[in-house]
């Protein structure tokens, strides 16, 4: 009773962040919910209808906790096919399918599937589907309306559009391409602009109030008409009263033909395996590293689907930019679905008409990127980094799913996968005896330390994942827990990225997981994912400093420092600290420590969102140890985006007698007598009268930096004499 009485004290000492967080994430949502329906040659507002229902319906019945639901980039193509061949009438009736499909599949508990996919042929998949939304969409970009007979065709003739693009003589055809290229430079480069004020309106958003705004200059500055293009406009917007009225009649007269049947599976399938990825990777940005209930999950996205099916909405999923942009913001729990919902009824409400100012080129804008994203260069880099085999079937499922479809090239994936794990063995009978045994055994040590033992047998990959998870989860992420591969032959590329995830989740709960008996395996590349096998001799690689490094090594000489180049992956130190609750940490590099190491400085790279939605950051960072117990905070220069955070709940804590610090620096925590009492005049004296930094305390320790960039040398220098200069005060 008293749990549940917390849980309800917080829920609402929370609402004001799920408030604003849902307010965020419903501007990414308007215009992505717009396009990715027109995409599907569905009615734009078919898309706002499954952001609705999802977030509604979701947010009361599902399992995750941060997670937003809505249309979903990887269904454009799915949808795309099943309008086409079905109807929109009868397409709506495959959706409300695949909802009961996806409905079952909760019920029957099997939210495990996902594991039987093998990590490399999901990319594949991810990275067709990205280009089967980047092809058909580049061209409606540009302004350059074409219809081709598959996915390869289109993506050929992208040179062709370029070059017509170049060549237009019709002024509305040049502006319509010109919002197209401009919405893209937005979305492009917005991540980069490492600006808090920006920010705070996402870039989908910027592009809707800039074409909007380019809309009424027109009409009431320059009083004429928009020159884009009509044809190039957004049209077919109901308003509220319309949506009502004009619900669509369901047509499940096709319901007995193999194209629907088709169409529902692959809607199932796509829906299902985008939800449960999204599901595992907002659970590693969750700031309270909850395990989410997939199977509950999927049961409220079967529920919404089929609401937004009988309603004329798309098929509803989880979708990870927006839900990394809802972590991101401060939501702490479903309550920022059901408000990011919530705010996009209030906008059809009160500006329906004036979505129609915005230029077809610049939604399609939006969903190039998103496409670009999904299929970038980076992604099949880092997949050859993993290992050559890995390339084979990344290729093997992009080109199939481009060719034949999307349910054939998943099935390649794992198919090739297998043949390749027989070849690289050279043994069938490996899988083929023990695929069915039982093959992971846990016991709890019965000893003072009390850890989990788990020891794993013959073969560990994509086909048996499932009851090594099974084990794992059983496990609190509190407690030690040591996994052994000694007796085990072959681990694949799907499980070492899975154990690596699971090594995060319990460092951050407190607890301990390792991997051991991997000593005697070796694998083609250094990656941490690479697969292993029985075989021994690994490479050893020498990597010499970079120029940069060099400079830092000169400066550590002079300074009397420690200076340790190679990466370091451990970084437990910052677990506690505020600022990565909702940050994945990659590695720490080029480390300055002083000489009993109460002061080090680093460069770090750190990454904000996942998958599509991921952003790489990098900086430079100082490391403060205390000699004593301090209060929590985070201290900030105070500007206009920390006002606005004030409606959202969040509380600047002011300093007395030292107005002139309160009006510059923006003080949060919880505990805010004690940190009143910290902050005597000798602290408060000391912030002000040096340069700004973003300061946190965590009890034990301090972290400090400035920018998020890499810092120079001169700025490393006066980073560190900051720093060291704080310790003395604070002693």
């Amino acid at each position: 009773m008293i749990k549940k009485e917390k849980k309800i004290v917080s829920f609402f000492k929370t609402l004001p962040k799920n408030i604003f967080s849902g307010f965020v994430v419903s501007l990414i949502a308007l215009p992505l919910g717009l396009g990715l329906a027109m995409a599907s040659d569905a009615p734009p507002i078919s898309g706002i209808i499954a952001a609705v229902v999802g977030g509604l319906l979701v947010s009361i019945l599902g399992g995750s906790n941060v997670t937003i639901t809505g249309p979903g980039n990887g269904l454009v193509g799915v949808l795309l096919v099943a309008i086409t061949t079905l109807g929109l009438e009868s397409a709506y009736a495959a959706i409300i399918c695949s909802g009961v499909l996806l409905l079952v599949l909760g019920f029957l508990r099997l939210g495990k599937l996902a594991d039987f996919f093998p990590s490399s042929a999901i990319q594949g998949m991810l990275a067709a589907i990205g280009l089967i939304i980047l092809g058909k969409q580049f061209h409606i970009m540009l302004a350059h309306k074409i219809k081709r007979a598959d996915t390869i065709d289109y993506l050929l003739e992208i040179p062709v559009t370029i070059n017509d693009a170049i060549h237009y003589d019709k002024s509305g055809l040049i502006f319509a391409a010109l919002a197209g290229v401009i919405s893209f430079i937005i979305m492009a480069f917005y991540g980069k602009i490492r600006n808090k004020y920006f920010q705070l309106i996402p870039a989908p958003m910027w592009i809707v109030i800039l074409s909007i705004g380019f809309s009424y200059y027109f009409e009431l500055v320059a009083h004429e008409a928009n020159p884009i293009a009509k044809e190039y406009m957004i049209s077919g917007i109901p308003n509220f009263q319309e949506i009502i009225s004009q619900i669509p009649t369901v047509n499940f007269s096709k319901i007995g033909s193999f194209p629907f049947w088709s169409s529902v599976l692959a809607l199932t399938l796509i829906s299902s395996i985008e939800s449960l990825l999204s599901i595992k990777a907002v659970d590693k940005l969750d700031p309270e590293k909850r395990r989410s209930n997939v199977n509950r999950d999927l049961k409220a996205l079967g529920l919404a689907t089929i609401g937004s099916g009988f309603l004329g909405g798309l098929n509803v999923v989880t979708v990870i930019a927006r839900s990394s942009v809802n972590v991101n913001n401060g939501g702490t729990n479903r309550s920022s679905n059901f408000f990011h919902a919530t705010f996009l009824v209030i906008f059809i409400l009160l500006f329906s008409t004036q979505l129609t100012r915005i230029p077809l080129p610049a939604l399609m804008a939006i969903l190039v990127y998103t496409g670009y994203k999904l299929a970038s260069p980076e992604n099949i880099k880092k997949i050859f980094s993993i290992g050559r085999e890995q390339l084979i079937i990344f290729f093997v499922t992009l080109i199939l799913t481009l060719k034949v479809g999307l349910i054939t090239g998943i099935l390649s994936g794992v198919l090739v996968t297998f043949l390749i794990h027989i070849f690289i063995n050279k043994s069938f009978s490996l899988f083929a005896r023990n695929v069915l045994k039982p093959n992971v055994l846990m016991y709890k040590e019965e000893d003072s330390a009390g850890n989990y033992y788990v020891s794993v047998k013959h073969f560990c990959s994509f086909l048996n994942y499932y009851r090594l998870k099974e084990k794992l989860n059983a496990v609190p992420e509190n407690q030690d827990v040591i996994v052994d591969f000694s007796l085990c032959d072959f681990v694949d590329h799907t499980v070492m990225e899975n154990l690596n995830n699971y090594q995060e989740l319990f460092s951050k709960r407190g607890g301990h997981f390792e991997v051991v008996g991997l000593d005697l395996h070796d694998t083609d590349s250094k990656h941490p994912f690479a697969l292993r096998r029985l075989l021994p001799v690994p490479n050893v690689i020498k990597n010499s400093l970079t120029k940069r490094q060099t400079s830092i090594e000169v400066l550590a000489e002079d300074y009397g420092l420690r200076y340790v180049s190679k990466k370091e992956k451990n970084v437990s130190f910052l677990d506690r600290f505020l600022f990565f609750k909702t940050k994945h940490v990659n590695h720490i590099n080029n480390q300055l420590c002083s000489e009993n190491k109460e002061l080090t400085m680093f460069d770090i790279e750190f990454s904000e969102g996942e998958l599509i939605a991921k952003e790489v950051v990098r900086s430079t960072m100082l490391y403060i140890q205390l000699d004593t117990n301090i209060p929590e905070f985070t201290l900030d220069r105070e500007g206009f985006l920390e006002k606005v955070y004030a409606f959202a709940g969040f509380k600047d804590i002011p300093i007395q007698n030292h107005e002139d610090f309160s009006k510059r620096f923006y003080l949060l925590g919880e505990d805010e007598q004690a940190i009143k009492y910290f902050f005597n005049d000798n602290v408060t004296h000391f912030f002000e009268s040096n340069p700004y930094y973003h300061v946190e305390s965590n009890g034990k320790a301090l972290l400090v930096f400035s920018k998020e960039r890499h810092a120079s040398i001169k700025e490393i220098k006066a980073l560190y004499d900051f720093g060291k200069r704080l310790k003395q005060v604070i002693s």
